[in-house]
């Protein structure tokens, strides 16, 4: 049986720090339906294309990237969110340093 999680102010920028060269990650939640995880991303690192069976929001927390989906590409900047429908190709890329946090919910 899980315990359910505890309730606290999460300053969700500081919960992850960048690393040269590389992509770090942070499971904040996780659930039958779905997970929430926090990205950062140094310049110019990236998520190849994949697909994924969640509908994902992708919430840009400080930074900039470029999100494409279905070979479309979205210039993201700090505060901006967008929508990564299940099933579709998609894939990330650092234009400079940033961070992102990412909810999946099962479709």
């Amino acid at each position: 049986m899980s315990t359910a999680p505890k309730s606290e102010v999460l300053n969700m920028a500081e919960l992850v720090s960048y690393q040269d060269g590389s992509v770090v990650s942070r499971q904040i939640t996780k659930a039958e339906a779905g997970n929430v995880t926090l990205f950062a991303f140094d310049q110019d690192q990236e998520l190849s294309e994949h697909t994924a069976p969640f509908n994902a929001l992708a919430h840009v927390l400080e930074g900039e990237a470029e999100v494409r989906i279905s070979g479309n590409p979205f210039h993201l900047l700090a505060g901006d969110a967008i929508i990564m429908p299940a099933d579709e190709p998609h894939a990330v890329r650092a234009l400079q340093r940033f961070k992102m946090l990412l909810t999946m919910i099962r479709k």
